[in-house]
């Protein structure tokens, strides 16, 4: 069972702790479908579109969770609370596996982060290409835009190893045209 965008829209609205986070989460979570629905009108791999827009639409949804708690851990808080709201496995792993590149084991343990021990890395095509398209836009603030070589420079630090792994999705999929959607929500381009 895919969600359908409006039913995504009313949990957001019914986890966000006030009309500001959900204006910031839930915006950002379209701006990604945005640049997905773009990456995808190109790519060569037969996804499902349907299962990549509610991805996106849900990926950052435990970010409402957050409290005080350290921000890595709002992917596994999305995939309890899209559990928690009955919605299959297929659409929760999109919430804990969106993390940078990728989350192993061995980054949980060598970074000591807390969350549980595991792998939380993209297994399919729809889970790759959200976990890309996200790369591009940030809900820091201000909310930002990120071309290609930004994102590529700010994981950096967290290996070369990263920067290999992101700059393979950016061969498979290619690079967002930005313009228009800085244009459309005046986020600034880093």
């Amino acid at each position: 069972m895919i969600p359908a965008p409006g039913e995504i829209r009313a949990l957001h609205r019914a986890h966000a702790p006030s009309p500001e986070a959900f204006e910031l989460v839930h915006t950002h979570c379209e701006i990604v479908w945005a640049i997905a629905e773009q990456l995808l009108s190109r790519c060569a791999e037969d996804l499902d579109a349907d299962l990549v827009r509610a991805g996106c639409l849900v990926h950052d949804i435990g970010v409402y969770r957050l409290g005080d708690a350290p921000y890595v851990r709002h992917g596994v808080l999305g995939h309890e609370l899209l559990a928690e709201a009955g919605l299959p496995e297929t659409i929760r792993r999109f919430a804990s596996c969106h993390t940078g590149v990728g989350l192993r084991r061995a980054d949980i343990v060598a970074q000591n982060l807390p969350i549980p021990l595991g792998d939380y890395v993209a297994e399919t095509g729809e889970e790759a290409l959200v976990m890309y398209a996200d790369k591009f836009h940030s809900k820091s603030n201000p909310p930002t835009f990120y071309s290609a070589t930004a994102f590529a420079a700010r994981i950096a630090r967290f290996g070369p190893d990263k920067v290999e792994l992101f700059d393979a999705m950016r061969a498979r999929f290619g690079e967002p045209d930005l313009a228009p959607l800085v244009t459309r929500y005046g986020h600034r381009l880093v």
